[in-house]
């Protein structure tokens, strides 16, 4: 089954971590939608800029410091989606809270590792 994966933080410098979720999000198949402060593209999917409307999100994957996290709280959490996954340097105590009283489960891990070994 196919996950609809926003990463949240996306960048279209192909060296970031954002960039390369979304490309290995793509190449297994799973519809992604690209959030960051930029407009710009990955591939074939747009960078949207904002906080747009969206439905049927079943995971968000963290690419922002807790700090500059703060302003999406609300947006992730209207959402809805089934999990949050805090790469590296995302870790958040605050926003797990908020997530596990929403009943929304919280992963401390890498989607590109998670990705690469089938644990997606």
């Amino acid at each position: 089954m196919m996950k609809k994966t926003m990463v949240l933080g996306a960048s279209e410098n192909p060296g970031r971590y954002s960039n390369m979720a979304v490309r290995k999000l793509l190449a297994h198949q799973h519809a992604v939608v690209a959030i960051g402060r930029r407009p710009g593209t990955i591939g074939t999917v747009e960078i949207i800029k904002g906080q747009p409307d969206q439905a049927d999100i079943d995971t968000v994957t963290l690419y922002l410091n807790p700090a500059n996290q703060r302003e999406y709280y609300d947006y992730i959490l209207s959402l809805s989606p089934k999990r949050i996954i805090f790469n590296p340097g995302t870790e958040n105590d605050e926003l797990y809270k908020l997530a596990k009283q929403k009943g929304i489960q919280t992963m401390e891990a890498c989607t590109l590792v998670m990705l690469s070994t089938g644990q997606y």
